[in-house]
């Protein structure tokens, strides 16, 4: 899969799924070796941008998140992974199972 990683300095969102419940997890980075380790794993693996390393999630917490298939957008630009939690299944580092359990609410 050629991905366009030219538009994000050599990343790509990567927005995660679980391919069960469409339930949407979290979102990430890749870079190019990112995706390859994740292609050959299969399991997800993420470039941190704060660390500035490469991370397979889960590999401390045991809640890795097993690759079912990858889709990309029209612009080959951002990857959809559709995934199945292992372990706990909390996802989020916060312990939730998805990063995406707060609602955001209108201050004006």
């Amino acid at each position: 899969m050629d991905m366009n990683f030219d538009k994000l300095d050599g990343l790509i969102p990567a927005v995660v799924q679980d391919d069960e419940s469409d339930e949407v997890l979290m979102v990430g980075f890749m870079n190019e070796e990112a995706l390859r380790r994740t292609f050959a794993s299969g399991f997800a693996t993420f470039f941190s941008r704060t660390r500035n390393t490469l991370w397979m999630k889960g590999e401390t917490s045991g809640n890795r998140l097993q690759v079912v298939r990858m889709l990309t957008d029209c612009d080959d630009d951002t990857v959809l992974v559709r995934v199945r939690r292992l372990g706990a299944g909390n996802v989020c580092h916060t312990g939730t199972r998805s990063c995406f359990s707060r609602e955001l609410e209108d201050a004006g």
